[in-house]
């Protein structure tokens, strides 16, 4: 053996043994390093063990973000989950952040409150999300016996985002919405969501001068029986109740006296609360169509106009409530209340008779009402005003004209004037000589005595064939919400100092009508009041001083005691007025 080849091999045989330490100092540092990354992360794993179902729910579990834990012995947790979906895709693709959306041209917000059963969270949070997908329906199964392991929901706000929105807009509107901001907007059936959040807002404002009103979200359960709502809040909130008589004549007492009282009330003992026979996906409005109705101007000063004003938001998908129902007025006004809610009225005294306890997710208790028969822009939740509702009206009763005869327009035909003619009171006793000066004006004079028997589809298909309005003052004028924009009215104010009313009543929502409104003030040579007093007396020398002893005195004298002779010489001047306002544009 050559010296040199053993010194060789004992060379190659010591590099190859340090190459050996070299690799294993590396796979030790190499597994020290994953055994430090796993204990310091426990969740990390290279093989997922999970089932598809398990995945899911962890999938879940970071957009939870637990509000309180319950004080009852710790065996529950209140969990909000949060769930944005992307577009196009269904609930349960989360969507990971908020600024994602701010480029997509529509978003949802679906907010679930789960309660969950400690050692069972990971099923009933699950179904609960899921049947917030899936409950698109208008009314829900009864309540649950069993409510320590319900899972219990209740709607909130859903906002949509339109596509033409500025950017800034969108996000805001991506914020989280309390559940109490000036009331509901409309849902769809997918916007239908649930929440449990505690609404802090006072359940009543009762500064407004004509209405009480009450709005209010959550677990809200009617008791019919006791004409009461209930809202369930956290039991740490106080327990609050007020009295709301749901009619929009505050201080009249004559007329609240015929209105049902409303009891509203927040309380934080949700198993002493009426327990729920039939429960509802939608708002309710609930009010009375006591008090002055049967008067055509009441029905829609006091009832129909602030009803359109609260429940357009919710483009039908709202549940009415009525105290003091009558079924006539029911049936007239049937058309109107179909086109403001898809769902039967419920009659409170019949659900109390049979111990109903409706539950909702959001109640309002009375309406919004402005001045009479006048929607304000600027103090509507939704930006509506009074043209907004006689849209509305012709749409329900299918009126056909949304524009007067023009004088001049190449038709040849003569404008038409509807002279309302009262039965009783105030009447117009020299009509026929009226009329013959309409006609030789240039008018075609209809006639008709409007009847609280009468169809609303009827008399509002006549008077919206008329280009002109006539009347003294009096519940009759009402009728002009159904005249074609651009048309005239004409007032006829008796007597006794009531330009005032005459123009609050008629002139002032004619005008916001988009009517022409022309006012005619009688002289004492036209009142039958003449034949009734001397000369000198108070009722003609200072009728106003008459309006301190009340206005059911003022009523009594003024309105009901008189009668009116038009003299025809002074009168045409008015008559060739309105039919100027016809004239061509």
């Amino acid at each position: 053996m050559k010296p040199g080849g053993s010194s060789g091999r004992l060379h190659a045989l010591r590099f190859e043994s340090q190459r050996f330490r070299l690799l294993t100092i590396v796979v030790g540092c190499f597994l020290i390093s994953l055994t430090f990354l796993l204990s310091s992360r426990p969740d990390a794993t290279v093989f997922s063990t999970l089932s598809p179902r398990e995945s899911l729910e962890d999938a879940r579990i970071p957009a939870m973000k637990m509000l309180h834990r319950s004080s009852s012995g710790g065996l529950t947790r209140d969990f909000h989950v949060d769930i944005l979906p992307q577009q196009g895709e269904s609930h349960d693709h989360l969507q990971q952040s908020v600024d994602q959306t701010a480029e997509k041209t529509e978003w949802v917000k679906d907010t679930v409150i789960i309660q969950e059963v400690a050692g069972e969270r990971s099923e009933e949070a699950e179904e609960a999300a899921e049947r917030v997908a899936a409950d698109s329906g208008d009314e829900a199964a009864p309540a649950v016996a069993d409510e320590d392991n319900a899972v219990k929901t209740t709607a909130a706000v859903a906002t949509t985002a339109r596509p033409d929105q500025p950017l800034e807009e969108k996000k805001q509107q991506q914020l989280p919405v309390k559940l109490q901001d000036a009331g509901e907007p409309a849902r769809t059936p997918e916007q239908t969501v649930t929440s449990h959040s505690v609404d802090r807002r006072p359940l009543c404002d009762f500064s407004d001068a004509r209405t009480d009103i009450c709005d209010f979200s959550g677990d809200v359960r009617m008791a019919a029986n006791t004409s009461e709502f209930v809202v369930v809040v956290d039991p740490s909130a106080a327990a609050v109740s007020h009295k709301v008589r749901p009619y929009p004549r505050k201080g009249d007492e004559t007329c609240m006296g015929r209105v049902t009282e409303i009891t509203v009330r927040a309380t934080g003992d949700a198993a002493g609360a009426p327990r729920c026979t039939r429960a509802h996906g939608v708002p309710a409005v609930a009010f009375s169509i006591g008090g002055y109705t049967g008067n055509i101007f009441h029905d829609f000063s006091d009832v129909i106009v602030p009803l359109y004003n609260t429940v357009q938001r919710y483009r039908g998908g709202v549940q009415l409530v009525m105290a003091n129902v009558a079924s006539w007025w029911l049936v007239k006004y049937d058309k109107l209340l179909r086109e403001l809610s898809r769902h039967a009225p419920i009659d409170l005294a019949k659900a109390g008779a049979a111990g109903e306890v409706h539950c909702f997710p959001h109640a309002v208790v009375s309406l919004r009402a402005h001045r009479e028969l006048i929607i304000e822009r600027k103090r509507s939740l939704d930006g509506l005003a009074t043209p907004d509702f006689t849209r509305f009206l012709r749409r329900a009763l299918s009126l056909p004209r949304d524009a007067p005869t023009r004088l001049g327009d190449g038709t040849g035909r003569r404008p038409r004037l509807l002279v309302i003619s009262r039965g009783r009171t105030r009447l117009l006793l020299n009509l026929d000589a009226v009329v013959r000066a309409a006609e030789e004006v240039g008018f075609e004079v209809v006639v008709n005595e409007s009847d609280v028997g009468n169809s609303i589809e009827q008399v509002g298909k006549l008077i919206n064939s008329c280009d002109a309005l006539l009347g003294v003052h009096g519940a009759g004028l009402t009728n002009m919400m159904f005249l074609p924009p651009g048309a005239t009215m004409v007032q006829v104010v008796p007597w006794g100092g009531l330009q005032w009313i005459a123009r609050m009543d008629y002139g002032e929502p004619a005008a916001a009508m988009g009517l022409n409104y022309i006012q005619y003030e009688i002289a004492v040579a036209e009142s039958s009041l003449k034949d009734k007093y001397p000369a000198g007396d108070e009722i003609f020398t200072n009728p106003t001083g008459l309006h301190k002893r009340g206005f059911a005195f003022m009523k009594r004298t003024l309105m009901d005691g008189q009668d009116i002779t038009i003299d025809v010489t002074r009168f045409r001047p008015v008559l060739q007025q309105a039919l100027h306002n016809l004239a061509a544009k």
